[in-house]
């Protein structure tokens, strides 16, 4: 260290960063995006308010907007890596104009495309913040999260209704994680989460 720069704080486990996410998740409608996302929210507890999103890559965070502006009664989170976030950059400037004030969008961010071969992506080594790109297009509410303290003020913040739409960008450790697979039928996770918010299955 140079210049009395403090070291970061290691980087998080991913598992236990969503685990603790859907601890006390209420009536939380969680949308995620193919891959390690996924596995996570499956390894969390399977849940029929779970959405797992295992095409279209680039896709969950504008799935994600409809669905908040459907129930904007209903907080609506979205969990995406960061390679899922590059590849759909747009979404962020959306959401900004749409302003649900009920949609959280989380980024687990290794710096890693974790689902073509772990290359690195544009966040590796700062290259990129994407809670920086998300408020340059106009999201005010941005977070990064470094630390188990700043994990359970998300936690508790992606439960609730805010002004506006919620960015947090967590710095998550590179190594993979052991898959835990849930349903890949999406008509049924369509169905249970229809069911679960009192529509018809249809």
């Amino acid at each position: 260290m140079t210049g009395g720069d403090m070291a970061a704080p290691p980087a998080l486990d991913r598992r236990a960063v969503v685990l603790e996410i859907m601890r006390g998740r209420r009536d939380l409608l969680v949308v995620a995006s193919l891959g390690s996302p996924t596995y996570d929210l499956a390894a969390a507890g399977d849940h029929e308010r779970n959405f797992y999103l295992w095409g279209a890559m680039g896709g969950a965070t504008t799935f994600g907007l409809g669905l908040a502006l459907a129930q904007p009664e209903v907080p609506v989170l979205v969990l995406v890596g960061d390679g899922e976030c590059l590849m759909g950059l747009g979404a962020l400037a959306t959401i900004a104009v749409q302003r649900p004030a009920n949609l959280s969008v989380v980024v687990l961010d290794n710096g890693l495309y974790g689902e073509t071969g772990a290359q690195r992506s544009h966040t590796s080594g700062g290259l990129t913040d994407l809670a920086q790109v998300a408020r340059a297009c106009g999201i005010a509410e941005t977070m990064r999260i470094e630390t188990e303290a700043q994990v359970k003020e998300l936690a508790e913040r992606v439960g609730r209704l805010g002004a506006g739409p919620l960015v947090a960008v967590v710095r998550i450790g590179g190594e993979e994680k052991p898959r835990c697979i849930p349903s890949r039928d999406g008509v049924a996770l369509k169905a249970r989460m229809r069911r679960a918010l009192g529509l018809d299955s249809m």
